[in-house]
C-alpha cells in the first residue's frame, strides 16, 4: 500500500548553514578572515586531499568539505616553498566547499593568504581526524536525507515503533495515550516527520509540537508534565504502521495475518496493519499485540505461520486417517 507523499530532498546546504547547525557538536571555529560561507557542500562526505595536494586531480571528490589532518600537513611543510604555493592555489581552484585543519593545528601565513585570495573558509577543530571524518559524515547524511511528512500519531510502544494512522476522529490520539498509560513514549503527534538515514526510516517531530498531542474535547496536552520525561521521545525508527478502521470495514480486515502487508514509506516497505475500530474495543491493547507480534516476526517468529502450519499438518493427517 502507499499513499501520496509529498517528499523534500537536499541536494546541497551552505558552508554556512553547516557551521551553524554543528559548530558545537563537531568543534568547529572559523579562523578565516576573508571567506564565503554561501559556498555549497553538494555531497554529504568528508575528503582527505592528500592525492589533491601531490598533483593527482583525476578524481578529485571537489563537491566535499575537505581535511587536512597530520599526514597532509606535514607533506604540505616538506615542499620547497613555490611548489607548497602551487599545490595549494591548484587545490583553492578547484571551488571546494571549505577547508578543515585538525588537532588545533594551523596552516602557514603563506597559505592562510592565499585561501583568502579566493575567499575559501578555513576552519580549524580540536578533534583528531579520523573522529572529525566521521562525527562530520553521520551529520551531513543527516542533513542531506529525504524528508516526508505523515498524518498520524507515533509512538514507542516496548522498543517498536508504531505509526498511528486513520482517518480523522477514528481515535489515533486516544488510543495513543492509552499506549502512553502502559508505558509507551510518544514521539509526534499528527504531524510526523520521516527521514531516510542509515538504511532506516526515522520518525521525528517538528521541534515547536514535540511532546504536545491534541486531545478531541480536551486541548493541547503537555504529555511529559502529565506522565514524566520517559513519556516522550525525540525520535524513534518506524517499526510498523498501524491503520485505525471504521467497524463497517470488518469484513475487509486480514483476519489471520499469514500475509504480510506493507506500506510504502520513502520508498522503503513498512509492515502495515489494519485493526477496525468499535465501541467496546482496547485499541491501545490491539496496537501493543500488534506491536509484539511484530518484534517476533524480527526475530525470526511468525505466529500466523506457525498455525498455519499445524492446520495443515492436522489436514494432511485427517486424509491419511
Amino acid at each position: 500500500m502507499a499513499a501520496t507523499q509529498k517528499i523534500r530532498t537536499v541536494n546541497a546546504i551552505t558552508v554556512g548553514e553547516f557551521y551553524e547547525h554543528h559548530k558545537e557538536a563537531l568543534g568547529l571555529e572559523l579562523i578565516s578572515e576573508t571567506h564565503d560561507l554561501q559556498r555549497l557542500i553538494r555531497e554529504p562526505a568528508v575528503n582527505r586531499p592528500g592525492l589533491a595536494l601531490a598533483g593527482f586531480l583525476s578524481y578529485f571528490a571537489r563537491k566535499r568539505i575537505q581535511i587536512l589532518g597530520n599526514s597532509e600537513l606535514s607533506y604540505l611543510e616538506k615542499l620547497p616553498p613555490l611548489r607548497q604555493m602551487a599545490r595549494f592555489r591548484r587545490l583553492c581552484k578547484e571551488g571546494i566547499p571549505c577547508l578543515v585543519v585538525s588537532r588545533n593545528r594551523t596552516l602557514p601565513e603563506n597559505l592562510m593568504a592565499l585561501a583568502a585570495e579566493y575567499e575559501l573558509p578555513i576552519f580549524g577543530t580540536s578533534q583528531v581526524t579520523m573522529k572529525f571524518l566521521n562525527a562530520a559524515t553521520l551529520r551531513l547524511e543527516n542533513d542531506f536525507s529525504p524528508v516526508t511528512t505523515l498524518h498520524g500519531c507515533m509512538v514507542d510502544v516496548r522498543g517498536i515503533g508504531v505509526l498511528i494512522m486513520g482517518k480523522s476522529g477514528s481515535g489515533k490520539s486516544e488510543t495513543a495515550i492509552g499506549l502512553i498509560e502502559k508505558g509507551a513514549s510518544l514521539v509526534a503527534d499528527d504531524m510526523v516527520r520521516v527521514k531516510y538515514m542509515g538504511g532506516e526510516l526515522m520518525a521525528f517531530s517538528p521541534e515547536l509540537s514535540r511532546g504536545y498531542i491534541e486531545m478531541r474535547g480536551i486541548g493541547i496536552v503537555n504529555v511529559a508534565n502529565l506522565y514524566g520525561l520517559a513519556a516522550i521521545r525525540p525520535e524513534k525508527r518506524l517499526d510498523l504502521i498501524v491503520t485505525l478502521k471504521p467497524h463497517a470495514d470488518l469484513n475487509n480486515v486480514d483476519r489471520l495475518g499469514i500475509q504480510t502487508n506493507t506500506f510504502d514509506v520513502l520508498g522503503q516497505p513498512i509492515p502495515h496493519v489494519e485493526i477496525p475500530v468499535a465501541p467496546g474495543r482496547d485499541n491501545a491493547r490491539m496496537i501493543t499485540i500488534a506491536a509484539l507480534d511484530q518484534q517476533l516476526r524480527r526475530l525470526g517468529y511468525n505466529m500466523a505461520d506457525e498455525f498455519n502450519q499445524r492446520l495443515l499438518k492436522h489436514m494432511s493427517e485427517g486424509q491419511r486417517g
